[in-house]
């Protein structure tokens, strides 16, 4: 059984489906599906259970998929030995992060950081909620939360902290809009269930029970985008809603509402000279921004 062999195994049990495991291999997903089929039919047993929620792995295949792990690491330690004694950043690092983060705060930092490092190659991979990306994928994940898990190693940003937004012609059109006393007024963009990690639930859960005009979104990205064009009012970070001039702030910061942003480096390859550099990078630029993400001016 050769490494290819693994490696696939490895990528489809972190994925759990055909196309994310193909994106992560860097193949189109009925490139995985085919191999999946070959190494299947040509050691005569099954690694994955296949159903309409995705593939679950077997004991076959977990054992497989345990060895792949071992592999990996060993692979990654030996890369280090070679290219990483003398401290040189050179080759690839993982860096995961939200949308919304990525858009506002580390896309200018990234840019730096390759401009002074161009033997660093960067992957960056987004999604709406990063707790959702397996920490094996990313050497480095930036992600909003407010209790880390004892066992992540990373290092504390800053502070977000949140504010109500609107565009300046949704006010023009609601001038006698009064969002403290009679929400239910307005049109509100809110998140969808899939936003369980944002700590502003409270405040959503409080002050809006009684609003009937709503559009759901799967992602702060969205919200900033219909807040900018006028659709409704938006609870948004201010980091986000600051940087748009089509917005205006309606609200001080919401009191009790701020989540902490943290840079988690993984276990597995923090002691990688890149990984190591890029992460300090990170760090510093970072919280140089503290000002803009930890945004305490009022009304």
């Amino acid at each position: 059984m050769d490494w290819d062999y693994l490696r696939y195994i490895r990528a489809l049990a972190i994925a759990g489906t055909f196309a994310k495991a193909g994106e992560i291999l860097g193949v189109h997903q009925t490139t995985v599906l085919r191999r999946l089929d070959q190494m299947e039919e040509s050691l005569g047993v099954q690694f994955f259970d296949r159903n309409r929620d995705g593939l679950q792995l077997t004991a076959t295949g977990e054992m497989a998929y345990r060895e792949a792990e071992r592999l990996a690491v060993d692979m990654e330690n030996l890369e280090r030995k070679l290219v990483g004694q003398d401290g040189a950043p050179v080759g690839k690092v993982r860096i995961a992060a939200e949308d919304a983060v990525m858009y506002e705060l580390l896309s200018p930092v990234l840019a730096a950081l390759v401009r002074e490092y161009p033997e660093i190659e960067l992957e960056v991979l987004t999604d709406n909620d990063v707790s959702n990306l397996s920490h094996r994928e990313a050497d480095l994940t930036l992600r909003p939360e407010n209790k880390p898990q004892a066992t992540l190693e990373g290092e504390r940003i800053a502070a977000i902290d949140s504010a109500v937004y609107g565009s300046t012609n949704y006010c023009r059109r609601n001038r006698k809009m009064d969002i403290e006393n009679h929400p239910e007024a307005c049109t509100w963009l809110i998140p969808d269930e899939s936003f369980s990690h944002l700590a502003t639930g409270k405040w959503y859960r409080k002050h809006l029970k009684n609003v009937n005009s709503v559009i759901r979104c799967n992602s702060l990205q969205s919200m900033h985008a219909l807040a900018r064009a006028g659709a409704g009012l938006a609870v948004l970070p201010c980091y986000l809603g600051e940087a748009a001039k089509e917005l205006r702030r309606l609200s001080d910061p919401l009191e009790g509402e701020s989540v902490d942003l943290w840079l988690h480096v993984n276990q597995d390859t923090q002691q990688m000279a890149r990984v190591r550099i890029a992460m300090e990078f990170l760090v510093e630029r970072l919280k140089a921004l503290g000002p803009a993400i930890e945004f305490s001016n009022t009304l």
